[in-house]
């Protein structure tokens, strides 16, 4: 039960002075519908409303004093009214546009003297406001420093403005759950103080992230998820999993030794296996470092055990794929290994099913149809999910739900910065595989103009190698110049006729698989695609990957697309042509051409474009935070992280004054559902 203490910051913000439903609806859509929410609501500007005595050389925002001396009110929408006045500096006119004459006259009477403030423009030989932002008859009830909140279209900034001032003086003096040396080191403000600072901002260095206020409430956001996260994974660690030691009955014959990295994650992976404590873990591989071989090893371990085995794959090609390299390299153990999506139906599936239910399938390699209720396990021992991140959180527990002792690898080629790693993945171990296989060559990367397009398809006549090309694109759009997929199909058939394929998200699965078998077969030259071949695909004789438009790719996508070549022994290259390029753009695909380290790659991207961009779109499944900003805030993460661990190794009930204190914090940042935890154990 949430502590009285806090109860004032989660009042609905509908019972606040002047928010109506409206209101409320449009406040909900933009912070959240509690009093705590728009608090979490943070300024990002200032507006500085200085009072003059002299009309500006330029458009300015101040405030002046003026005195009423006519009204011109006109009846039609689109005729403006005009109050007109002197001040200080001559004549003035406000000019107002679906304004009530009878609003005019009560708040502007002429011979009344009144403070206004706005855009003051210059117009000779008058000065003129277009829709004063205030009207006042005292000048201190208009801000010099007003904070600028983040809006959506059609909003109101005062709204919110004035909700903030009505919700500061309600807020509880909330005991310290940082202690005070950390608070006298980092010269810290009181969580009290610190809300009030951030959202009454005096300068620029108040809108700072790394202002003493704006770092404390990120430190306390930071700390409340890294607490959560160490919960959920005491949590997990306490569950009873199936215990699955390594017995090497079933050895596979593997035509290439394993790298170093490969052998320790495996080792760690054996290990949690054959502990009595259920195994969460994330497996972080860069591009073609081996992580299906290492899967694989761990499922024969599982299956040792007389339990099952379930891979969940985002799409079909990468299923089918998974299900063809498991399925020949198992060939000659007794192992079966069969495939699920939706395609599979009517007697096939229901046979499928039935073998499942009872035991006689080992490995089961899926798409999305493995989520479905009518598709139950005779024992599931391990749940393998592979490119987590397009999986949501509830997709993504509900495999591992089916068996609730079963233990759970979680794999990703996508290399996650450290700092999103630790505040998305702190409730799971993870293994890094940081080596590629021996004999793989590094593959060649080169930015060139868009221009260079025409030179590009003469020299692809006399190459033998298999090409990637990629658009940004299916269709056309009147919105966009960028060169879509079926586009430059039909324009490379011209030219190399049969030789050229075609596959994009929205064919259909069987059309998909068509045109990806005639390129690992050999049958096509060239496979036009989107972004739908980024992840997994796999075709040692492809040795050249084309992306047009590279610039409007992220970084962590431009590595996985030429991830795609380069994966047998010859040499590849990877043309990256771009269009118009801003100096972040030529910067990053610099990064690109000089580096082929993932993770360097994935922290530049972080740098570049930030947290939010890079969480929302190569990482659904990672926390978007309100207070903290990762690119700012790294030292206060580890910081953060250090001091959870600290706190629930001496208080791991959270009972101390400090520990209660935390407890708050986690209420505040919504994590009831680990607080709940937390009771239960």
């Amino acid at each position: 039960m949430r502590p009285s203490l806090l109860n004032p910051l989660f009042v609905s913000v509908e019972s606040f002075k002047g928010i109506g439903p409206k209101l409320s609806a449009w406040i909900q859509q933009l912070c959240g519908p509690k009093a705590v929410d728009v608090l979490w609501h943070l300024p990002t500007a200032l507006h500085h409303r200085p009072i003059i005595q002299t009309a500006p050389d330029t458009p300015t925002l101040a405030t002046l004093q003026m005195t009423v001396t006519k009204h011109q009110i006109s009846h039609h929408k689109k005729q403006p009214c005009i109050v007109f006045g002197t001040w200080a500096d001559g004549d003035i006119q406000l000019v107002f546009f679906n304004y009530h004459a009878s609003f005019l006259a009560q708040k502007m009477a002429v011979g009344q003297t009144i403070w206004v403030s706005g855009q003051v423009v210059p117009d000779k030989p008058f000065t003129k406001i277009l829709h004063p932002d205030y009207i006042e008859t005292d000048a201190h009830k208009i801000p010099q420093n007003e904070a600028v909140y983040p809006l959506k279209a059609g909003a109101n900034g005062k709204v919110i403005r004035r909700l903030v001032e009505q919700i500061l003086p309600t807020l509880p003096d909330l005991p310290d759950e940082i202690d005070d040396t950390l608070l006298t080191r980092e010269k810290w403000p009181h969580w009290r103080e610190a809300v009030c600072h951030v959202h009454s901002p005096k300068t620029m260095d108040d809108l700072d992230p790394q202002n003493p206020a704006r770092r404390r409430l990120a430190f306390d956001e930071l700390l409340a998820n890294q607490t959560a996260l160490h919960l959920v994974h005491k949590s997990n660690k306490i569950k009873n999993g199936f215990m699955l030691p390594h017995l090497d009955k079933l050895r596979l014959q593997l035509p290439f030794h394993l790298t170093g990295a490969q052998q320790k994650c495996l080792q760690q992976i054996r290990t949690d296996l054959a502990s009595p404590e259920r195994m969460t873990r994330l497996l972080q591989g860069d591009v073609g470092s081996g992580k299906t071989i290492v899967a694989l090893l761990a499922a024969l371990q599982a299956i040792e055990n007389k339990t099952q085995v379930a891979l969940l794959a985002p799409t079909d090609i990468l299923a089918h794929q998974h299900f063809e390299k498991i399925q020949k390299l198992c060939q000659d153990l007794p192992v079966r290994v069969d495939l699920l999506t939706a395609r599979e139906k009517g007697k096939k599936r229901t046979q499928l099913l039935t073998d499942l239910a009872t035991g006689q399938i080992d490995l089961l390699i899926g798409t999305h149809a493995l989520l479905e209720d009518n598709v139950s396990f005779s024992k599931l021992g391990l749940v393998i999910i592979d490119e987590q991140h397009r999986f949501g959180v509830k997709q993504r527990l509900a495999l591992a739900e089916k068996e609730k002792q079963a233990n759970v690898l979680v794999m990703t080629a996508t290399p996650i910065p450290r700092t999103l790693a630790l505040t998305a993945y702190g409730d799971m171990d993870i293994s890094i595989l940081n080596e590629k296989p021996a004999g793989r060559q590094p593959i060649d990367t080169r930015v060139m103009p868009i221009s260079k397009i025409d030179p590009i398809i003469q020299k692809l006549k006399n190459t033998q190698t298999q090409v990637y090309w990629v658009c940004p694109l299916v269709e056309e759009s009147q919105e966009s110049d960028l060169t879509a997929a079926k586009k430059r199909y039909d324009a490379l058939r011209k030219t190399f006729g049969d030789q050229v394929g075609l596959v994009h998200g929205q064919m259909k699965a069987d059309e998909k698989d068509r045109a990806m078998a005639d390129f690992v077969a050999g049958r096509t030259k060239i496979l036009v695609s989107t972004t739908v071949i980024e992840v997994g695909v796999d075709v040692p004789t492809a040795g050249l990957m084309i992306v047009e438009h590279a610039e409007r790719f992220g970084l962590a996508t431009l590595h996985q697309l030429r991830g795609r070549v380069g994966r047998g022994q010859d040499k590849a290259v990877c043309l990256l042509l771009h269009g118009r390029l801003s100096q972040m753009g030529r910067e990053r695909l610099g990064i690109l051409r000089d580096s082929d380290d993932g993770f360097k790659i994935a922290e530049a991207d972080l740098r570049l474009r930030g947290a939010g961009e890079v969480l929302g779109v190569r990482q659904s499944g990672l926390p978007v935070f309100k207070m903290a900003d990762l690119t700012q805030h790294a030292d206060l993460l580890q910081m953060a992280n250090e001091y959870a661990v600290s706190l629930l190794q001496q208080d791991p009930a959270l009972k101390t004054n400090h520990g209660q204190a935390l407890k708050n914090m986690l209420y505040l940042f919504q994590k009831e559902k680990e607080l709940n935890l937390l009771k239960a154990g």
